[in-house]
């Protein structure tokens, strides 16, 4: 058995230990997470179209963004002050060229349900760059590492078979100890699953041809990062993708 497989089994046995500890008090998380939602509310998608192009010229790269709420671009006014506006801005500074950015996101989707619901309204081009961004509500929804291994590879495979050539960016999975509004003891549980995604994603996308993963950030700028306690704000986003563009040119050739 390799050290990738043996690695899966024991985060899966960590999962599976984890949830017959924290059943006897699985009322208790689920009244949280109700108080949470109450508090939060449900804030919009971004306005506006879903679509854009930044700066000049006549041969732009082109750019698809693929994902949940922070795709949808819950906490922004429109799509070029949300994650695909933002990226599409610093990927552009980078390679000193036009990004022309298109976006496909939904408020609540896991990596299953992108495949079942976004997948199929993906414009039928092909793009230079695609950003996907995944994790937090495979989290939420207690996805196991199993679960979440296979589904991200399935999606992953039918992004390359769609666009050969592009580079493929991954944004981290979401970074829940720093939210302001998460209660204890649901805050600790659903961060010890986070870390356990994202250890999972970095391993079984290490070896994959011009797939590129952001691994959960060491430092983390919380001012003015959040709209809502879970959503970044319009200078969240901003920071974010300009983190994620760094990180990548840092350390990938692409």
């Amino acid at each position: 058995m390799s050290s990738n497989e043996e690695n899966l089994r024991r985060w899966q046995r960590r999962f599976l230990i984890g949830a017959a500890v924290v059943a006897p008090i699985s009322p208790l998380l689920l009244l949280q997470g109700q108080i949470v939602r109450w508090k939060v509310g449900i804030l919009p998608d971004a306005s506006g179209d879903r679509s854009g192009i930044y700066g000049d010229g006549k041969h732009p790269a082109k750019l698809f963004v693929i994902g949940e709420s922070t795709v949808a671009g819950l906490g922004a006014r429109d799509h070029e002050r949300a994650l695909a506006g933002q990226f599409a801005r610093f990927l552009g500074d980078h390679l000193g060229r036009s990004v022309a950015w298109k976006v496909v996101g939904r408020n609540g989707v896991t990596a299953r349900r992108t495949i079942d619901e976004l997948l199929p309204t993906m414009p039928d081009e092909r793009y230079d760059y695609i950003l996907v961004g995944l994790g937090g509500n495979d989290v939420l929804k207690l996805s196991s590492p199993v679960k979440w291994r296979r589904d991200m590879t399935e999606l992953l495979g039918i992004l390359r078979e769609r666009n050969p050539d592009a580079i493929i960016f991954l944004s981290n999975c979401p970074m829940i100890i720093y939210s302001p509004i998460l209660p204890q003891p649901i805050k600790a549980l659903l961060w010890q699953l986070s870390q356990m995604h994202n250890a999972n994603i970095k391993e079984f996308t290490r070896k994959m041809k011009n797939i590129y993963y952001y691994p959960q950030p060491v430092e983390v700028m919380l001012e003015g990062f959040f709209a809502d306690g879970i959503h970044p704000s319009e200078q969240g986003y901003r920071d974010w993708a300009e983190a994620m563009i760094t990180y990548f040119a840092a350390n990938h050739e692409w």
